[in-house]
């Protein structure tokens, strides 16, 4: 089979049959008389969107041609760009928890837009309990090459009225329409349990080992509850998540690790009597011209559940993206699952782009899920492509509602364990709610040495597939555990706050057998401890007929308070490597500590005022947000400044309070 056509695929499920086949160079390729330009008396307008109390921009505000369904939301930085229809010079512009605007445009093409905070409208969510009328699901960010309509499937798709093809989004500014607004988000989502660690007595149990884990699905998934004016269930805030969402100032690797290894103490600010501990790893950056070849696989859902503008056209959006940043020694196929699962592109070389980019503008949703032919057919191209020294990797993106073949965890857990033992790695990208099957993806993620991110808008998935291209796609160490033995002398107690679902057994971390998270070039991994130190009033009684080996008074600064221990292998290896470093010194005032556990400080507060930890202290929404915002740091892409919008978001969500800072 030739490699620039798409295998004819012709799927039944029931009494539907949706097919996957080749459309003809013709139909592609529009003359000069049939190619679109707007018309005269239409314009384009530019602009941003901004917080009027920080100046900051908005991302995902909703710009509305007033009177229309034909708008747009902001990127991340709050810039956006609306082609208004012929007529319409009057912009709404909206978003959650701040007054809407009504603007005329005039003749003006720049308009920029303030936005004032409303905590009333937030706390009439509350009130209602659903998510307030003018909340859409919209694609964050300008949408690039793909137009998503009311009643349209996918960009391409022919229309039912004339059999042309809908116009395509090149010639239309990061425009798009608006669907209703949904039931309250998570009603039918899945999400694991989450126990919340405590203390431990460091002479009774003076090892914490754990996996690292560098997905950052938690955090997207939460901006989306917060986003649509509601708090995210308690098990929905994974905090390693939240922490790991988020770039830190490390320094790159000097030696021949992979990466480097940052350790910090600093004061608690819930717990004055404590203290934390931060540990912080950089991968190796690497230039994507240097990065090995890459294998992937594109295993796309397009089963019924996938039939929304949030789902398979954003899937589509973000592998778009993805394609544009393929190099000649790349290889990608596409494989798809609904009520069975078909190739409809054979592995293709990376610089034929149109191909690949033509075989994603044909798919369609509809049918059944067999998730677990999907992974078997998937898996197997991979395998027949394998290349040595290279990257072998699935791209999983579904809504994670399987519901034909596997459908128990213990099953797809088992075929994804198989399935690893290959060398191919496994990245998820979920999207979609109401039925968004979390517990699942974060599974299969874990199990398939791979990675997870949740996309809730086009601009995280340019994030994830663009900006972070080598640290999502490409491996720099496999099964990397980290095991922290504390000094008795120095700690009395401690806690990992975070990474519930990976931790080890102490016997665990020199066992070459047990699986472990991944790093990708690039990447950063945060954690924190919670420590008591000596002298301190311990969390736990006295007891009574136990000799006490804690030390009644501290050691001097110059003593450890720990030592860290790394193992970690080779992508295509199986023997693990290990290096230690040792912290000592004494504990710094916050406000004197480095930017980097300062943020990370703010983003673990959050993360335990949103699941009403029993450890949060004194920690309120306010102190968190003030914290943030004086660690913001060097923030490009506004990332860091998007967090303190969340946390006020949150505060205003909170039942029985009179608006931001009251807690």
């Amino acid at each position: 089979m030739k490699n620039s056509l798409l295998l004819p695929l012709l799927v039944a499920t029931g009494s539907m049959v949706f097919s996957f086949a080749p459309v003809a160079e013709a139909q592609r390729k529009p003359t000069k008389s049939s190619r679109l330009a707007a018309p005269a008396d239409t314009l384009t307008v530019r602009g941003r969107v901004t917080d009027a109390s920080t100046g900051q921009g908005l991302p995902g505000v909703t710009v509305v041609a007033k009177g229309t369904s034909t708008g747009t939301s902001t990127s991340q930085d709050g810039t956006y760009a609306l082609l208004l229809p012929k007529g319409c010079r009057t912009v709404v512009v909206s978003f959650v928890g701040y007054d809407p605007r009504e603007v005329k445009v005039g003749s003006l093409r720049t308009l920029d837009v303030t936005l004032t905070p409303s905590v009333h409208q937030l706390q009439e969510v509350v009130v209602s309990g659903t998510a307030p009328a003018h909340v859409s699901q919209v694609l964050s960010g300008r949408v690039a090459g793909v137009r998503v309509t009311s009643g349209s499937r996918v960009r391409g798709a022919k229309s039912k009225k004339s059999g042309a093809r809908s116009q395509s989004a090149s010639s239309i500014i990061g425009q798009h329409s608006f669907p209703t607004p949904r039931p309250v988000p998570g009603a039918g989502e899945s999400y694991a349990h989450v126990k919340e660690d405590g203390f431990h007595l460091t002479t009774k149990d003076p090892l914490s080992t754990f996996s690292i884990d560098v997905d950052a699905a938690s955090y997207s998934n939460v901006r989306r509850f917060l986003n649509q004016g509601q708090l995210p269930p308690p098990d929905a805030v994974r905090i390693e998540e939240m922490l790991n969402y988020f770039q830190y100032d490390y320094p790159q690797p000097t030696g021949p690790e992979p990466f480097s290894v940052t350790t910090e103490l600093a004061a608690c600010p819930w717990n004055p009597a404590h203290q934390l501990v931060h540990v912080g790893l950089q991968g190796k950056q690497v230039a994507t011209d240097k990065l090995p070849p890459a294998n992937l696989v594109f295993l796309v859902d397009v089963s019924g559940s996938m039939d929304e503008e949030d789902r398979l056209p954003l899937v589509q959006a973000g592998l778009r993206l993805l394609v544009k940043e393929l190099r000649p020694q790349d290889k990608v196929a596409l494989v798809v699952y609904a009520g069975a699962a078909g190739l409809v592109l054979p592995p293709t070389a990376g610089d034929k782009r149109n191909e690949i980019l033509r075989a994603i503008d044909d798919l369609r949703a509809g049918g059944s899920t067999a998730g677990g032919a999907g992974l078997r057919l998937a898996y197997q191209v991979a395998r027949e492509n394998f290349t040595k020294n290279g990257n072998n990797r699935v791209l999983l993106a579904t809504d994670g509602d399987f519901n034909v073949g596997e459908q128990s965890d213990d099953a797809m857990e088992h075929l994804i364990e198989q399935e690893r033992e290959s060398g191919v790695f496994l990245t998820v990208l979920g999207v979609g709610q109401g039925n968004y099957q979390d517990k699942k993806m974060e599974l299969l993620a874990d199990k398939g040495n791979g990675n997870y991110a949740y996309l809730d808008n086009l601009d995280e998935a340019r994030r994830v597939l663009v900006r972070q291209f080598g640290g999502t796609l490409f491996t720099l160490a496999k099964d990397v555990k980290l095991q922290v033995e504390f000094n008795p002398a120095r700690v009395r107690e401690y806690r990992l706050i975070g990474y519930e679902n990976r931790t080890l057994a102490a016997e665990d971390f020199n066992n070459d057998r047990k699986d472990a998270g991944e790093m990708g070039a690039g990447h950063t991994v945060t954690a924190l401890y919670e420590v008591v130190p000596v002298g301190a009033p311990t969390t736990v009684d006295k007891l009574k007929y136990q000799p006490s080996s804690n030390p009644e008074k501290p050691a001097p600064a110059s003593a450890d308070v720990m030592t860290v221990k790394l193992r970690y292998k080779e992508p295509q290896g199986s023997t693990s490597r290990l290096f230690e470093r040792t912290l000592r010194g004494p504990v710094m005032p916050l406000e004197r500590a480095s930017e980097n556990i300062r943020f990370a400080t703010a983003v673990a507060q959050f993360g335990m005022l949103l699941r009403e930890s029993t450890h949060r202290g004194t920690a309120t929404f306010a102190s968190t947000a003030q914290l943030a915002n004086e660690a913001r740091g060097k923030d490009g892409e506004g990332y860091r400044a998007e967090l303190v919008r969340l946390i006020k978001i949150a505060d205003g969500l909170q039942p029985n309070t009179n608006g931001y800072g009251s807690r």
